[in-house]
């Protein structure tokens, strides 16, 4: 019924970039905040970057300044643009977005980000 899907993902060189892609479908109506996480092996999922419906942004200290997320809420669709990549930043990484009508967070199934030389 909801669907979150992710693209964009691959494997890329350090400093080089990526661009993610999140599209919500589906009966989502309106879309609350949306989100990126990322979980590396043996780690937790961690939330990347968030951005509210009206564009307020907030980032994890490890990627400020390299990473920026943003949203097309015509489209339901979320970003992430990735920057000056490093190998720590090798990860699943997991869209969210919080829906209204259910008053419930979704998640979309993940997309491979590899840094590596």
């Amino acid at each position: 019924q909801v669907q979150l899907v992710e693209s964009g993902g691959g494997l890329v060189q350090p400093g080089g970039s990526l661009r993610l892609s999140c599209a919500a479908s589906g009966r989502i109506g309106s879309i609350n905040s949306m989100g990126w996480y990322r979980q590396a092996p043996g780690k937790q999922r961690d939330v990347v970057a968030q951005i509210t419906r009206v564009g307020n942004t907030n980032y994890a200290d490890s990627v400020k300044g390299r990473f920026t997320i943003s949203r097309d809420n015509v489209k339901s669709t979320v970003y992430l643009q990735m920057n000056s990549l490093k190998p720590e930043d090798t990860a699943v990484y997991y869209c969210n977005a919080d829906l209204d009508y259910y008053r419930d967070m979704f998640w979309g199934q993940g997309t491979q980000v590899t840094v590596s030389s």
